[in-house]
């Protein structure tokens, strides 16, 4: 399945999905040094972002979270792309910051893509290609 998404940040990758359907504050939610969701209330919370295709409606919390983000870039344990519903400032400067491919523009029906589903975030054709089991 293809579907048509707006580009933030340019590039491509591949990887398991990885999907949240609440809003991630990269400040405190995730560690900076091992890519894990650190945050007891978060849904994702024991999970490792690391090379997944990091599905979530968008951002929230502190301008730091596009440094953490950035953090996770340098440490080899950011996501491989990223992909919101409707992403807002703090994730969309830490993606481009970091060459993280990051879309948005898609609906909320993306959510419903299943963990470890291959997904390819092409940011400059603005298409995302959800490969089917």
């Amino acid at each position: 399945m293809e579907i048509s998404c707006h580009k933030i940040s340019s590039g491509s990758a591949s990887g398991p999905a990885l999907v949240s359907k609440e809003s991630i504050s990269f400040l405190g939610t995730v560690d900076p040094d091992t890519g894990k969701v650190v945050d007891p209330q978060h849904q994702l919370c024991g999970e490792d972002i690391g090379g997944k295709v990091l599905i979530f409606p968008g951002g929230k919390g502190s301008t730091v979270g596009s440094y953490v983000i950035y953090q996770l870039k340098k440490r080899g344990v950011a996501p491989a792309a990223m992909i919101n519903i409707r992403s807002e400032p703090i994730v969309a400067v830490g993606a481009i910051i970091s060459a993280i491919p990051l879309v948005d523009g898609v609906s909320e029906e993306i959510l419903a893509t299943k963990d470890g589903t291959i997904v390819t975030v092409d940011a400059n054709r603005e298409l995302i290609r959800i490969e089917e089991p």
